[in-house]
């Protein structure tokens, strides 16, 4: 069984690379022919098709999802917990008219570039580019996806929170909406290799936390309210 599962996890990855590859390259710059609105158009299909991605990791009994609290929304910062290579696959299928930052390593990927480039937010810009560009998009009713920790994490380590998240708040006054996505196996986890997929079903766990306002703050320098905006999304992390 654990072969198998396995086998699956591989072969998913393998479609994922080929359907990315194909979107990108076929149907995205034919969609722009007839869309005046690109973002939006590219932003919800790719909802859909990662939704139905996240889909059949369920329904090939790779994983289930525990979804709690979970309310849809436009114009937030979502922030969350980030144990595992699917993380974005699963948010971007829970949280429609949703961009997320992008590695700058991403951009010169050959499945994913043209995606990217379309619908996510580059993270090599400088901080006030960041800040212009999300807060534009913010304002247009998109959802930012950061994972304040910047890469995944282990089980048991010390959280580090990195402050754009806090930064954003700042300059944009949205609300920030925590996540907290627990796996109970160590798969797709930072060491693992990609075929460990145990021999049982795998549970993700996505609960909403209650939103962070910048009203729910009282420190009068920037300074200090990116520290405590930081340590309140560490806190929502970690209890």
């Amino acid at each position: 069984m654990r072969y198998l599962r396995g086998f699956l996890v591989v072969l998913l990855f393998a479609i994922f690379g080929v359907c990315s590859l194909f979107l990108g390259l076929v149907i995205l710059p034919v969609l722009g022919f007839f869309v005046k609105n690109k973002r939006e158009c590219f932003s919800h299909l790719i909802h859909k098709l990662w939704k139905f991605y996240t889909n059949l990791f369920v329904l090939l009994k790779l994983i289930k999802t525990d979804v709690k609290n979970f309310e849809q929304t436009r114009g937030k910062i979502i922030v969350s917990t980030h144990p595992t290579f699917i993380d974005i696959m699963i948010l971007i299928g829970l949280y429609d008219y949703s961009l997320c930052l992008a590695k700058k390593e991403l951009l010169n990927n050959i499945f994913l570039k043209n995606i990217i480039k379309n619908v996510y937010i580059p993270n090599n810009v400088e901080l006030e580019e960041f800040k212009r560009i999300s807060i534009e998009a913010l304002n247009d009713g998109y959802n930012i996806i950061i994972f304040p920790t910047g890469t995944r994490t282990v089980e048991g380590e010390n959280l580090k929170i990195h402050k754009g998240a806090a930064a954003l708040q700042i300059a944009s006054g949205a609300d920030i909406i925590p996540i907290k996505l627990e796996c109970d196996y160590p798969f797709l986890q930072k060491g693992n290799p990609i075929y460990d997929a145990s021999d049982r079903l795998i549970t993700y766990t996505i609960s909403q936390l209650d939103t962070i306002k910048l009203s729910d703050f009282d420190e009068k320098s920037e300074i200090k309210l990116r520290k405590a905006i930081s340590e309140k999304i560490k806190f929502d992390f970690t209890n």
